[in-house]
């Protein structure tokens, strides 16, 4: 039984928080969030992000010193836009004992430099303050609701100490959570944020209707992922992780799943919708759109040619229609 601290209680960390109290460790979840800390103190249920799974024997707090002083592992259940914050506001709470295990997958601001990874800006930040905790990358094909469904599910959890990745993976998983180890945390992350960007080109031949289709969305999914092979290669990722679950795998789920947040904002803007007024229409974040802004200024700054990423950018940023971005994205298929 292990004593786990969620930090951050949107639709993931409390599907994990369910399926690790369902298999009998204590689980103690951390929220900012005042609607959602009262759900769960009063009908022990997250209405806002997991209707429908009640978790009686999840702890909830609002401090985040509660977290590191009933837990040893810490999970960073947080967008990416937030969680380095929240790392600067854990770090003097943090014991040599505790594991770190990051969900937030992806690039950090330019700004924090180094390779440009949130789990290398997290280290780096443990390192300044004297600390040496392991952060451990989790990833996969991982939709949420069907997670606290029971349906079985596979994920990666990476660390540059492979040892490390083993014990939190034979201790985490359950009977339908299968967590592997391994030991490219970079290309864990990296692939983990950038399939975010072909969800949303597939979402936007869903919202095309008559004009899209299985076909076109095939097209996405083998231009994305060919380019994809080619820039996350450069930045350091192992070529193998791509046809595992944090690469193929989790690239697949996310792009096709009704219930995917990026695949459902690319919905929206087929649709016809502005970037603004889709993202009014969501209230859990799709990380997509950063993940995209930020592969483009990585890939000029590499002086590599991203096409596709480039002709998605384009759509963000309103230089061109949905149209014609779909078009050049396709066409940014070399073979």
């Amino acid at each position: 039984m292990a004593r786990i601290g969620i930090l951050g209680l949107g639709n993931w960390g409390t599907a994990l928080g369910y399926v690790w109290c369902d298999d009998g460790h204590n689980v103690l979840g951390w929220t900012i969030e005042q609607d959602v800390y009262e759900y769960m103190m009063t009908d022990n249920e997250n209405q806002k992000y997991l209707p429908g799974y009640k978790i009686p024997k999840m702890q909830v707090t609002m401090e985040i010193s509660d977290i590191t002083s009933e837990s040893e592992i810490i999970v960073l259940a947080l967008p990416s836009g937030v969680i380095l914050s929240v790392v600067d506001d854990l770090i003097p709470h943090l014991r040599p004992s505790h594991v770190l295990v990051d969900l937030a997958k992806g690039l950090a601001p330019s700004e924090e430099g180094g390779s440009g990874m949130i789990s290398d800006a997290i280290e780096r930040r443990l390192e300044e303050a004297g600390k040496s905790n392991p952060v451990i990358v989790m990833t996969g094909p991982t939709i949420a609701p069907e997670v606290a469904r029971g349906v079985m599910t596979t994920a990666l959890v990476a660390c540059h100490d492979r040892s490390v990745a083993d014990r939190i993976a034979e201790r985490l998983s359950t009977s339908n959570l299968l967590l592997k180890a391994a030991d490219d945390p970079m290309g864990a992350e990296l692939w983990g944020a950038y399939k975010n960007t072909v969800a949303l080109a597939c979402g936007l031949v869903d919202g095309l209707h008559a004009k899209g289709g299985d076909n076109l969305k095939a097209a996405l999914v083998l231009a994305g992922f060919s380019e994809g092979i080619i820039l996350l290669d450069a930045m350091g990722a192992e070529p193998s992780t791509a046809f595992g679950p944090a690469g193929i795998g989790d690239l697949y789920v996310t792009s096709t799943s009704p219930r995917s947040r990026n695949r459902t904002l690319g919905e929206k803007l087929g649709s016809g919708l502005s970037l603004e007024e889709s993202q009014g229409e969501m209230h859990m974040v799709a990380e997509g759109v950063r993940a995209c802004r930020m592969f483009n200024n990585r890939a000029r700054r590499l002086g590599m040619e991203a096409p596709f990423l480039a002709a998605l950018g384009g759509l963000l940023d309103g230089s061109i229609e949905v149209e014609e971005a779909v078009r050049q994205m396709v066409d940014s298929y070399q073979g």
